[in-house]
């Protein structure tokens, strides 16, 4: 790893956290972090971290936060965390395979788990600090065209209006902190590999510099708006 890397936009001793550092994307941020002069510390949360975060348990969102609170503020926040499939959990091809529980559980994880990361980790994060979430171009209503992947899709779509509702409201109060939705394109890792276009992953080292740096170059101007890996803006 090129250690030269530094986040210009934070101030000097920023401190980061990051949720889903056990993924093979959270992971290679909280590297980057790490290796910033710059950087005071980072804070990783996960399943099984001390504290636990787990989307699909609400009360250890809220009591991460409320355990983490002395820590405060923190002026980068990362939300990594999410999920494609798992098990008996596979992307439908058709409205036919839709199933209610399988449905629940990926708006679980994407959806409602974030929505409370929002409510009880924004209040930790410095005024003029800066939180992205991943979401996915497969989110976005005005770039689908193939179809299919209704949970998902549905899924990350609303957590795009997550983020831009919350975005209208920091902006009453908080005119200086940046919120983003962020697309972090094909990631070679677990959610990744079982599809097409695996192929064509970036490594999980170089999104997530590619993205810590998109996150650096953003102003407060930008908050609530949805962006690709490279800086394009993309279509809600």
């Amino acid at each position: 790893m090129n250690n030269s890397f530094t986040m210009n936009s934070l101030g000097d001793s920023y401190r980061a956290l990051v949720i889903g550092a056990s993924g093979g994307l959270g992971g290679a941020f909280c590297d980057w972090l790490n290796a910033d002069p710059r950087c005071a510390g980072v804070r990783e949360l996960a399943r099984k971290s001390v504290p636990s975060l787990d989307l699909e348990e609400p009360y250890s969102i809220a009591r991460a936060a409320l355990e983490l609170a002395a820590e405060a503020p923190y002026q980068l926040i990362v939300h990594a965390a999410g999920m494609l499939h798992r098990n008996e959990i596979k992307p439908e091809k058709s409205y036919s395979t839709i199933e209610a529980d399988a449905f629940q559980t990926v708006f679980q994880v994407n959806t409602l788990g974030p929505a409370l990361v929002l409510r009880h980790f924004l209040p930790l994060l410095d005024p003029r600090g800066a939180m992205a979430m991943l979401s996915a171009k497969v989110g976005s209503i005005g770039d689908n065209r193939l179809g299919g992947w209704y949970a998902y899709r549905a899924s990350k779509a609303a957590l795009n209006m997550l983020i831009k509702t919350a975005a209208i409201e920091l902006a009453r109060t908080r005119p200086q902190t940046r919120l983003l939705s962020l697309h972090p394109g094909t990631v070679i890792s677990g959610l990744s590999q079982p599809f097409r276009g695996a192929s064509t992953a970036r490594p999980a080292s170089l999104a997530a510099r590619e993205l810590l740096s998109l996150i650096d170059r953003l102003a407060p101007a930008d908050s609530g708006n949805f962006f690709a890996y490279n800086g394009e803006r993309l279509p809600w």
